[in-house]
């Protein structure tokens, strides 16, 4: 089912990019000028954007795995 895949694929790669968002605003809140050198330097803003990438893709990993998981579930009875 070649619709069902591409849908699948546009959600999840949605689901990635919000998620991906939503860990670099959290790392907003939080000081890495006290880890840094210069943290207002390009090196500094590419480290932010690795951890928020890395992060954002774990958080879209388990939801994306939850949802698939819990849509298994009605297959138990």
């Amino acid at each position: 089912m070649p619709v069902q895949t591409g849908a699948q694929a546009i959600a999840y790669l949605i689901v990635l990019l919000a998620c991906i968002l939503l860990a670099w605003w959290a790392l907003t809140a939080f000081r890495l000028d006290a880890f840094l050198r210069e943290p207002k330097s390009l090196r500094a803003r590419m480290l932010q954007l690795i951890i928020a990438v890395v992060i954002g893709y774990n958080l879209a990993k388990f939801l994306m795995d939850y949802a698939h998981f819990a849509s298994l579930m009605r297959w138990i009875l």
